[in-house]
């Protein structure tokens, strides 16, 4: 494996990261921010508590997991279509790199990125609530499954865009009602039978709920249940990037 190359790909995006701060970093955390602001004071002052935690509080892993969610799909989406944007991925392509090793450089930086920005969130919750970890190594290990998964999935997305509009097709129009649908908010058991039943089907419920039990040993869904998900959506990422490089796909326009 040509070690060098990963390391040249994944610094040269966290480098692009550096260069747009205000972008990449500050802006979803004034975002989020202001999440806390307007439903921890306006709703939190009409919801005291839920399922013995405050709102301010039970919220905070869901909006960590909306914005992680978008970030690692950006990151790993908008990495590898801007070198075919420009042309530059030729460059990439002569040298002797393999599609693997580009995948774990691209990959790579974006769920560190995402990763980054969501425990600035989480530094940044404790400014406006009081939050709890119950089980640490299951949060990392969440948080860590997640960006990896849903950078993949980005770079997936990546591939696939023609324009950008296809490029931010899925990141604007998809996950953001997923996740505000995914108990990012509420909790499930809040809802009448027929649409908790209807939520089982929404993927990102599994993710906040898991992410949300290793705070505050709540779940909406069996912790087990929501870490063999994440697995799952992990594996079809993984195995769809395998049939695309087996099929002699290239990363050009």
């Amino acid at each position: 494996m040509n070690v060098e190359a990963i390391k040249s790909i994944y610094f040269f995006e966290m480098a692009r990261t550096r260069r747009t701060l205000l972008q990449s970093v500050i802006s979803p955390v004034i975002s989020t921010s202001l999440y806390f602001i307007v439903f921890g004071a306006a709703i939190g002052s009409r919801i005291q508590e839920v399922e013995g935690v405050s709102y301010g509080a039970f919220i905070t892993p869901g909006l960590i997991m909306l914005t992680l969610l978008g970030q690692c799909i950006s990151n790993g989406s908008f990495g590898i279509y801007f070198p075919k944007f420009t042309g530059t991925i030729y460059e990439v392509l002569s040298a002797p790199v393999a599609m693997t090793e580009i995948l774990l450089g691209y990959v790579g930086a974006a769920a560190t990125k995402g990763m980054i920005i969501g425990f600035i969130i989480l530094l940044t919750a404790n400014l406006f609530v009081d939050v709890r970890i119950e089980h640490p190594l299951m949060m990392i290990l969440f948080f860590l499954l997640t960006a990896v998964t849903f950078s993949l999935f980005g770079f997936m997305i990546g591939i696939w865009a023609g324009n950008f509009e296809q490029l931010n097709l899925i990141p604007m129009l998809v996950v953001p009602p997923l996740t505000f649908l995914g108990g990012s908010f509420y909790s499930i058991n809040m809802l009448p039978p027929f649409w908790q039943a209807v939520s089982h089907f929404n993927p990102v419920l599994y993710l906040v709920s898991g992410f949300r039990w290793s705070f505050y040993g709540i779940a909406d869904v069996n912790p087990a249940t929501s870490l063999a998900m994440i697995t799952v959506f992990l594996a079809i990422c993984l195995g769809t990037l395998g049939w695309i490089f087996k099929t002699g796909y290239r990363l050009r326009n």
